[in-house]
């Protein structure tokens, strides 16, 4: 066994097996490559088309800071750019989606070209984005910043291209409360939706990842912490659908100033 093994990962997404932050990137890299032929349909069909109205909204929550004219908006781990275009719909700006998964991105254009929305893609990592600090007025996120090999990286990126006083959003699975449904969503969560997704996709790590991700994600008062922490203000977060999803938010204070962060677990 590598000498790397017993050491932890820095805080982020960590799939079974994976020794080191580049390693991790790589298979969630390779893992949403590997699916992307699929990856829209079973969104579609495992959260019974409810993913689509929780985007939608999203979008409709913020608006009124994207009606604004010359808006510039940030789509993160946009995949298949479902989120990235609901934004689209409603400025008058730009909205850009981010991915570093090509053939994600290249799903994202081909819908913007059908539905003939104004969408630009950029192919990068979230944790080193190629723009310039204070880019732009919001910056949104749904069910991908879970995947970051590191979470404070993340939302430091996060900070420092938002303008002061821009707003972030962010769309994460969450687990319900114990009791009669809490145990119903887990069943499904942990045993239906992973072979119902690994048999339709054919790639048996994938859905099985899913739920393992969801459960070493921090709860959701311990995200909100790290919101305040990354230097975000008038921090919040709303469940929705029973507690499974949740929206997070929070905005950039006008100095701009964010302080260190370190990430701990739920």
């Amino acid at each position: 066994m590598s000498s790397r093994a017993n050491k932890p990962l820095p805080p982020g997404t960590q799939p079974e097996g994976i020794e080191s932050q580049a390693a991790a990137a790589d298979y969630i890299r390779q893992m949403f490559t590997r699916v992307a032929p699929r990856y829209d349909f079973l969104n579609h069909l495992l959260s019974f088309w409810l993913d689509r109205s929780w985007r939608r909204r999203a979008a409709e929550i913020m608006r009124a800071r994207l009606a604004k004219p010359n808006t510039h908006a940030l789509d993160l781990c946009c995949g298949t750019g479902e989120l990235a275009l609901e934004l689209a719909r409603r400025t008058p700006g730009l909205v850009v989606g981010n991915d570093f998964c090509h053939p994600m991105l290249e799903r994202a254009v081909t819908k913007s070209r059908r539905n003939h929305l104004r969408l630009a893609v950029v192919e990068a990592d979230a944790l080193r984005l190629p723009f310039a600090d204070a880019t732009f007025d919001v910056v949104t996120a749904a069910f991908g910043f879970r995947n970051l090999a590191n979470y404070a990286q993340g939302l430091a990126e996060i900070h420092r291209v938002l303008k002061p006083g821009g707003i972030v959003g962010i769309l994460e699975f969450a687990l319900p409360a114990r009791g009669l449904f809490g145990q119903l969503y887990r069943f499904y969560f942990q045993r239906v939706l992973p072979w119902v997704g690994n048999t339709l996709s054919g790639r048996a790590e994938a859905y099985d990842y899913l739920p393992a991700s969801v459960e070493k994600f921090p709860n959701c008062e311990g995200f909100a912490a790290w919101l305040h922490a990354a230097g975000f203000a008038n921090v919040t977060y709303t469940r929705w659908t029973g507690g499974i999803v949740a929206l997070h938010q929070g905005q950039k204070t006008p100095q701009g100033k964010a302080e260190a962060l370190h990430c701990g677990g739920r």
